[in-house]
């Protein structure tokens, strides 16, 4: 392939998701939604083209853009997080309202496939289902930015503790004796947990120390190479690498709280604060750049077949009502002031899709004939439920909202009225 006309498809692909982001920001449809389009449409056109086959073989590229991606995403919501008192009830209720939340759904679903899927253990079935019921902060971060400040707080504080407590419980699983007790596993995964967060601690205050002591001129992505590094060498291990990165970033923006007293000389705000900025900014445009490939790629990789196939519909719809019958319950009794629109806010993506790919290399957990529009349906569903819930917030008609650069009758009378003149 010529490289320029590679350069030119991969800048064109860049510049389509700003717009992408500038018609969400009016209209609220997930720029998710318009990338997978755009990743599907690119496929039907090469293969029509005889660019490519049909089968593509992407699923370790989109394994390392998805975990390169998980990082800055959970990296951005921690630099937008500011840990305050007032503010406990609010993190303790997201935490719970997250924990128990993939724990009721990982087990329902589990159940469920075990009942289409007669021959697979409970265990297997289990595994299959954590992909689901991980809420994307990839998708929830960037489109709840009109709710208010507690429920958008909220929201980013929910998605976040879902990505990180459904991926370690996920690893863990997998890792995991398929026979061993349940008591077992939540103590090693107490333990690991209790482990990652004193390692966290320690090296989020190094990091934040050497993030104001580098004088050279490339410093910032220094530091997200050493989080990455971090970050891959704890996945290695089997740790929570997750929390270490949403430690640094939550240390990094709330250093008032955090170097107090005799730490508090060794700190000079004022440096930092500049650096600061500039390495948000940079975290938000990384973050952006490679969700926009991760989805196009993901849009390339989904087979087409998938979507016409009726049982596969039904059964992602009963998946669907599942979880949201779930969050639902759990907003209820634990979400005080957190129902609408938030019991909607809960769609499916970059980690569901990188934890099946998990899955599927993995020959140990496998069930036979599982359609991979089992996770296709639930993404795009939750991501239109999404839409519309929050459409409604704002008082609007989703018509309205859609069809806005459009006033067809408007613009025909006034026409009309010109032509007369």
């Amino acid at each position: 392939m010529n490289p320029y006309f590679l350069i030119i498809a991969l800048a064109g692909i860049i510049i389509l998701s700003f717009f992408f982001n500038v018609i969400s920001e009016k209209t609220n449809i997930p720029s998710v939604l318009m990338l997978i389009g755009l990743g599907m449409g690119l496929k039907a056109w090469m293969t029509s083209q005889g660019i490519i086959d049909d089968d593509l073989e992407l699923d370790s590229i989109l394994e390392v853009l998805g975990n390169v991606g998980l990082v800055m995403i959970v990296l951005e919501a921690a630099l937008d997080l500011k840990l305050e008192r007032d503010k406990r009830g609010l993190i303790l209720r997201s935490f719970l309202i997250a924990l128990l939340g993939i724990g009721g759904s990982m087990f329902a679903l589990g159940g469920f496939f075990m009942y289409i899927f007669p021959d697979t253990s409970l265990y297997t079935a289990i595994i299959y289902a954590i992909p689901l019921s991980i809420m994307s902060s990839a998708i929830i971060i960037p489109s709840v930015g009109r709710l208010i400040e507690n429920k958008r707080e909220f929201m980013v504080y929910e998605s976040t503790f879902s990505d990180i407590l459904g991926i370690m419980t996920f690893y863990f699983m997998i890792g995991a004796d398929g026979g061993a007790g349940g008591g077992s596993l939540i103590l090693e995964i107490s333990l690991n947990i209790l482990g990652t967060i004193v390692l966290s601690v320690i090296v989020a205050y190094v990091m934040v120390y050497l993030f104001q002591h580098l004088q050279m001129q490339v410093k910032l992505f220094l530091i997200i190479g050493i989080l990455m590094l971090l970050f891959a060498v704890g996945k290695i291990f089997h740790l929570s690498s997750l929390l270490l990165i949403l430690t640094f970033g939550l240390v990094l923006n709330n250093t008032d709280l955090f170097f107090q007293g005799r730490l508090s000389k060794i700190f000079d705000k004022e440096k930092v604060k500049p650096i600061l900025h500039d390495f948000h900014t940079l975290t938000l445009e990384s973050a952006f750049l490679i969700r926009t490939f991760f989805f196009v790629i993901f849009g390339l990789s989904i087979s087409i077949s998938s979507l016409y196939n009726f049982e596969v519909a039904i059964n992602s719809a009963v998946i669907v009502a599942v979880l949201y019958c779930i969050r639902y319950l759990l907003l209820r009794v634990f979400g005080k002031g957190h129902m609408f629109p938030e019991v909607f806010i809960a769609p499916r993506g970059l980690i569901t899709v990188l934890l099946f790919f998990v899955v599927a290399k993995n020959d140990s957990f496998t069930i036979e004939n599982f359609d991979t529009g089992l996770l296709l349906y639930p993404i795009l569903i939750t991501s239109m439920i999404m839409m519309v819930a929050l459409i409604t917030y704002r008082g609007e008609k989703v018509t309205d909202v859609i069809f806005q650069k459009l006033p067809l009758r408007k613009n025909n009378k006034e026409d009309k009225e010109s032509m007369v003149k």
